[in-house]
C-alpha cells in the first residue's frame, strides 16, 4: 500500500495580487510535493484563497463592487498565477466555498456547545491589517506589534475561545515532538515568547463586519479568521462534525503544512489548539520558511519594490523563476532577489552551468559517434569519482528534501552539473577525438558523461519540471525514474536527440529595457511636473520609513563610463559602503573627500553604471545647472541618525 503524503501552502489572502515574495511559498511547497511523488509517496497537495474579514469588505467598498465580486477576481488572479508556476496542486480550496462555510458553522457550534468557546465583550486596540486584537502592553510605540500599522480602539461583543485550557497540552506536546515546528529557532520563538507567558482566550468573532461566515445561532456575529481560515485544511479534505469523507480518513493528519514566518503563531499555537478542542490529530509537521526580501526590504508597494510573477516569467521563463527562488532561500534566514542577482544566477547556474553542459554533450555525441554512444566499459579514476558523485548527488537530494531543505536539494543538483564540466575538461574529448586508438576510451566518456546528464535531469524534475522533461527527451532517456538511478549505467546505449537551447544568456541592457518597458505607470509619474511632487502630503508613518544616517566620505572616483557619477566610499561608523552620486559635475575629488553628508541608508541597493549603490546622498537643487551637497557639522559623529 502506498504511504500517504497530505501537505498543504497557508492560503493567501485574496486583499490584493501577490508578489513573488507571496507566491515562493507555493513554488516551495511545489516541490516538495513532486519530490514526495517522485519517491513514490501518494500525495495530496493543497492550496487555496483566504476570502473573509474586515479588510476585504473595505476594498470592496472603495471599489464600489461587493465583497463577492471582489474575492472572486482576486482570487481568480492568485489561482492564475499558482498555475503559471507550475504548481501540481490536487485541490484549491476558497474559503467562500459553500461547503467550507458550512462546515466552519458546524465546527464553531461544536466547539461552543462542549464549553470552549462563550460569549463576552472586548476592548483593545485592533489591527485591521493583521487582522489581530491587542493588548495596550502589546502595542510596540503605540502601533500594531506585528506590521507596525495604526490600531483602532475597538470594545464590540465577542465569542472568545478557551485558549488557556488547552496551553499545558500545547506545551506537552511540542516537548514531546521536536521536529513539531521547523526550523528549531522558530519553536523556540513560538515556546518563549507566547506559550510560556500565558495564552489569553481568543477572540473568535465579530459583530463590527458583516463579510464572513455567520454564526448560525448568532446571526449578528461572524466567524473570525482564525476558525474561518484555519480549518480549510481539514474542511478541504472532507471533514465535517457529523461524519467525515473517506479521503479525510485517508490523509489526515497533515504531513506538513508550509507557512511563512510571519503566521506562525497562528499555525503552531491556535491551529494545534482547535484540533485538540475537536479531538483530531495534530499535523506532523509545520515548517516556518524565511521571506523573500527585494535586496534587503520587504517588498511593499509604497516601496516601489515590488516584483510579480507573472512580470517576471514573461523576461525569465518560469523554469527560472522556480529556479531562483528555490535556491536562494537559504532553510532557516531571509533570501533576497533583485533583478541584478536574477541575472546574474540565469547567466551563471542555468545558461552556462547546466545549458551549456547539455547543449555540448549532445553535440560532442552527435558529432563523434552519430548520436549514439555505448559504454565500452574503458575507464580510470575521473570516472569513478564521478560516478561517485552521482550517488553523492541522489543521497544528498533525499536527506535535504526530508528535511525541507530545498535550497540545499537543490543545491546538491547543480553541484553534480558542476563535477560533470569538470569531467568535460578532464578528459578533454575533443583531444581524444583526434587519436583513433582512443575511440572506445572516447565512446565511454561520452556515454558517463551522458548519463550523468540523464541523473541530473532526474533529479531535476521536482525543482525545474519542464527543463527536466526537456533534457531527458533530447538525450533520449528510456528510464526517467528515480529508481533507475540505483545503477549507473542502466541503459546499454543511449541514442541522443536533437539540441535545444535550455537558456539562452541575458543581456542586462536589454532586460533592463524589458523592465522599464512593463512599468509604464512608473514611467508617468516620473514625468510629471516637479511641482505636483512638492504638493503630495505625506504623514508621519511615510516619513518614519525614510532612514536618514550621517556618513562620512572617505574615498571617490569618477566612474569610467559615465559623466556625472562618483563612485563614494562613505563610512557609517559601524560599517563602509559604496554610493554611485551623480555629482561630479558640480565638484572636484577633493572637495568632498573628508565631508559629512546626509545619506538615505535604508534605500534598496541599485546598480548604475556597474556600480552598486548602497544609499543615497541629500542634495539639493540650486538653480537651473547647480547642485549642492548638504554637509554636516564635522562634529556629528558618522552614523548619528537625522530626525
Amino acid at each position: 500500500m502506498q504511504e500517504k503524503y497530505y501537505m498543504t501552502t497557508a492560503i493567501a489572502y485574496t486583499s490584493r495580487k501577490p508578489h513573488i515574495g507571496n507566491s515562493y511559498e507555493v513554488v516551495l511547497s511545489d516541490a516538495i510535493a513532486r519530490y514526495q511523488r517522485q519517491i513514490g509517496k501518494d500525495v495530496f497537495f493543497m492550496t487555496g484563497t483566504d476570502e473573509h474579514g474586515q479588510k476585504i469588505e473595505e476594498y470592496a467598498n472603495k471599489a464600489g463592487i461587493s465583497p463577492k465580486e471582489y474575492v472572486d477576481g482576486v482570487a481568480g488572479e492568485i489561482r492564475s498565477i499558482v498555475d503559471l508556476l507550475e504548481t501540481s496542486y490536487d485541490h484549491f480550496i476558497r474559503t467562500t466555498d459553500e461547503q467550507h462555510e458550512k462546515v466552519v458553522q458546524k465546527i464553531f457550534r461544536k466547539l461552543y456547545d462542549q464549553g470552549d468557546i462563550y460569549k463576552s465583550e472586548y476592548e483593545g486596540w485592533y489591527c485591521t491589517p493583521c487582522e489581530s486584537f491587542f493588548t495596550e502592553t502589546q502595542l510596540k510605540d503605540g502601533c500594531c506589534p506585528d506590521c507596525g500599522a495604526k490600531v483602532t480602539k475597538t470594545k464590540e461583543e465577542t465569542y472568545f475561545f478557551k485558549m488557556s485550557k488547552y496551553q499545558d497540552r500545547l506545551m506537552q506536546y511540542i516537548e514531546d515532538h521536536p521536529d513539531f515546528i521547523q526550523p528549531e529557532a522558530r519553536k523556540k520563538e513560538m515556546v518563549n515568547n507566547f506559550l510560556k507567558p500565558g495564552l489569553q482566550d481568543l477572540c473568535v468573532s465579530r459583530t463590527s463586519f458583516k463579510w464572513g461566515v455567520p454564526v448560525d445561532f448568532d446571526p449578528k456575529h461572524v466567524i473570525y479568521v482564525w476558525i474561518d481560515a484555519l480549518s480549510n485544511y481539514i474542511t478541504g479534505l472532507g471533514y465535517d462534525p457529523d461524519g467525515s469523507s473517506e479521503q479525510f480518513k485517508k490523509y489526515w493528519p497533515a504531513d506538513v503544512h508550509i507557512i511563512g514566518k510571519d503566521i506562525l503563531r497562528f499555525h503552531t499555537i491556535y491551529w494545534p489548539i482547535m484540533l485538540m478542542a475537536l479531538d483530531l490529530p495534530l499535523p506532523k509537521h509545520i515548517f516556518g520558511h524565511p521571506w523573500l526580501l527585494f535586496g534587503s526590504d520587504k517588498m511593499s508597494k509604497s516601496k516601489g519594490n515590488v516584483m510579480y510573477a507573472d512580470d517576471l516569467a514573461k523576461i525569465f521563463g518560469v523554469e527560472a523563476i522556480r529556479y531562483y527562488v528555490l535556491s536562494e532561500m537559504p532553510f532557516a534566514s531571509d533570501g533576497s532577489i533583485t533583478y541584478e542577482t536574477l541575472i546574474a544566477r540565469y547567466n551563471s547556474d542555468l545558461a552556462n552551468t547546466l545549458g551549456n553542459l547539455v547543449n555540448r554533450s549532445i553535440a560532442m555525441a552527435d558529432k563523434y559517434f552519430s548520436k549514439t554512444v555505448c559504454n565500452k566499459g574503458v575507464a580510470d579514476e575521473m570516472d569513478a569519482d564521478l560516478i561517485a558523485c552521482c550517488h553523492k548527488a541522489i543521497a544528498d537530494l533525499h536527506k535535504n528534501m526530508d528535511n525541507f531543505r530545498v535550497a540545499d536539494g537543490l543545491e546538491a543538483v547543480l553541484t553534480l552539473a558542476r563535477r560533470a564540466n569538470k569531467y568535460i575538461d578532464e578528459t578533454t574529448p575533443w583531444v581524444l577525438a583526434k587519436d583513433e586508438s582512443k575511440k572506445d576510451r572516447l565512446e565511454t566518456v561520452m556515454y558517463n558523461l551522458l548519463e550523468t546528464i540523464r541523473y541530473i535531469a532526474i533529479l531535476l524534475e521536482s525543482f525545474m519540471p519542464q527543463t527536466s522533461a526537456s533534457i531527458l527527451e533530447q538525450i533520449g532517456a528510456k528510464e526517467k525514474s528515480l529508481e533507475s538511478l540505483e545503477q549507473f549505467g542502466k541503459e546499454a546505449s543511449i541514442t541522443v536527440g536533437e539540441a535545444k537551447v535550455l537558456f539562452s544568456r541575458l543581456d542586462e541592457k536589454v532586460v533592463a529595457e524589458q523592465i522599464a518597458s512593463m512599468q509604464p505607470t512608473i514611467k508617468k509619474e516620473e514625468k510629471k511636473d516637479p511641482q505636483d511632487k512638492a504638493n503630495v502630503i505625506i504623514n508621519i508613518d511615510d516619513f518614519s520609513k525614510v532612514e536618514l544616517r550621517v556618513a562620512k566620505i572617505t574615498e571617490c572616483e569618477k566612474v569610467k563610463k559615465s559623466k556625472k557619477l562618483y563612485r563614494l566610499t562613505v563610512d557609517l561608523g559601524y560599517e563602509t559602503r559604496t554610493v554611485a552620486s551623480g555629482i561630479a559635475p558640480y565638484y572636484t575629488v577633493e572637495e568632498l573627500i573628508g565631508k559629512k553628508v546626509i545619506l538615505v541608508s535604508n534605500l534598496a541597493p541599485a546598480k548604475l553604471c556597474g556600480v552598486e549603490s548602497q544609499g543615497m546622498l541629500l542634495a539639493a537643487d540650486a538653480g537651473e545647472n547647480d547642485v549642492k551637497v548638504i554637509f554636516i557639522d564635522d562634529s556629528v559623529p558618522e552614523g548619528s541618525k537625522i530626525h
